[in-house]
């Protein structure tokens, strides 16, 4: 957690862009911190306002537009929780927050706006959670989620593995995480050794919403993970300004192949206030996808969702 960029300004100086450039708002800013890693910096093309990865980072005036459609929990978890940290919205599934911190403050996050300090991140709360899951025998998959949960220390997230092994009707757990592609240094050796020895299948959901995104520096870290063992799989938002064209969308679907990760979902835009600014609509998407279907094999094809507060599942948009 070393080498951050939490000053919007101080990255424009890097980048030799303006703050009147990319419409700087420092009230947006105040309202959703900013965080990036210097290794995710290192990809943001230099002197390009419309750079795809600054676009996702960098807090901007179109934040503070009013949409009546636009809330500030979309999926209305906080009415969904079980108990604080605990979601239980799909059958034989259970989602953990064990943490409020990120690894990067994507500026369309759907959490952006999530009472952290009084629903479910503390520690504490975490041990009466796993004896809640321990209980319910229809549980067969625990979500690791936050935040990020390689924000924990890999001692931290061994004795939360081994609390979760212990519980017999648990098969997999899944972990949702921006670690290895945007601060790759925390895929250490003692993180993948936690891993690849636990009792449980291990599954690793990246988020990675551009080729650019991936580079040398997270190579070894894939791919550390990759050999052993752990599947990987990735999601992505439909971002507008982003990767909202079928050239974007097919390069990432190949890079992703090319680093054996298998493409999963291509998610509409929760709509949460401050990101109306991303959205693609769904008739958009649909042609967009149609187009993408026709271009890429079966098994580099996301499936087109959108998820719906009180739904036992995603809804497929194509």
């Amino acid at each position: 957690m070393r080498a951050y960029f939490t000053d919007p300004l101080k990255l424009l100086k890097k980048l030799d862009l303006t703050a009147q450039q990319m419409n700087f708002s420092p009230t947006a800013e105040s309202q959703f911190s900013f965080k990036v890693p210097a290794a995710f910096v290192n990809k943001i093309q230099r002197g390009k306002i419309d750079d795809p990865l600054l676009q996702q980072i960098f807090p901007v005036q179109q934040e503070l537009n009013h949409q009546t459609d636009y809330q500030k929990d979309p999926l209305d978890e906080v009415n969904s929780l079980s108990r604080p940290g605990l979601l239980q919205k799909y059958h034989g599934r259970a989602l953990l927050l064990v943490t409020p911190n990120c690894a990067v403050n994507c500026r369309y996050c759907f959490r952006r706006h999530y009472p952290y300090a009084d629903k479910g991140h503390l520690w504490k709360q975490i041990k009466h959670n796993i004896q809640l899951i321990k209980q319910d025998s229809s549980i067969s998959e625990v979500i690791l989620s936050g935040g990020d949960p390689l924000s924990l220390a890999d001692d931290k997230l061994a004795d939360l593995l081994k609390s979760l092994e212990s519980i017999k009707h648990i098969k997999r757990i899944r972990i949702h995480t921006r670690f290895p592609v945007v601060e790759p240094e925390r895929v250490t050796r003692q993180l993948i050794e936690t891993l690849t020895h636990s009792k449980l299948q291990i599954i690793m959901v990246l988020h990675i919403n551009h080729a650019q995104e991936l580079g040398r520096d997270n190579q070894n870290a894939i791919a550390g993970l990759r050999v052993r063992n752990i599947t990987l799989f990735n999601q992505s938002v439909l971002l507008k300004g982003v990767n909202d064209t079928l050239e974007d969308l097919i390069q990432l679907s190949e890079a992703l192949i090319k680093h054996q990760i298998i493409p999963y979902y291509l998610h509409m835009l929760d709509k949460v206030q401050g990101s109306a600014h991303f959205e693609v609509n769904e008739q958009e998407a649909m042609m967009l996808y149609q187009q993408l279907r026709a271009q890429l094999p079966g098994y580099m094809l996301p499936r087109l969702v959108r998820e719906i507060p009180g739904e036992k599942s995603k809804r497929p948009i194509y």
